[in-house]
């Protein structure tokens, strides 16, 4: 499944006091890419959610930085230079399964292997592959 939607990481929870208690939540940016991202993978997937062991393989594609020379641009589009750089995958992996919970699979508990990629592209986007084991 292609999800053409640019990653964003998982950030820092927010905390705001209500009433006696504490309320925890996503920021603005993450908590809008959960649901741009829940809403494009149920337009795709029609299926019910994966209740069994499942694998996902999942590449990360985000933009090349505008301010590259020519050929360093080359490299990063020909994958021969990767992502280093922050945001971190863990963090990237993180809101992706969370927005997927309850479409491709019926929580991410269910996940027994996981395989991820960072790359770059003009043409920001995720690559999901699930396979029930």
């Amino acid at each position: 499944m292609i999800l053409h939607i640019e990653p964003v990481e998982q950030a820092r929870p927010r905390a705001t006091r209500y009433g006696r208690s504490i309320r925890v939540y996503d920021p603005p940016k993450v908590s809008k890419y959960k649901k741009q991202l829940s809403q494009l993978a149920r337009s795709q997937y029609k299926g019910e959610p994966l209740d069994g062991a499942i694998e996902v393989e999942i590449t990360f594609y985000r933009q090349v930085q505008k301010s590259l020379s020519k050929k360093e641009r080359a490299r990063r589009l020909s994958g021969e230079h990767r992502p280093t750089v922050k945001p971190d995958l863990d963090n990237y992996i993180k809101s992706t399964l969370d927005a997927l919970n309850g479409i491709l699979w019926a929580d991410d508990a269910r996940i027994v292997d996981l395989h991820a990629h960072k790359y770059y592209s003009d043409d920001p986007h995720i690559e999901i592959t699930v396979t029930e084991l």
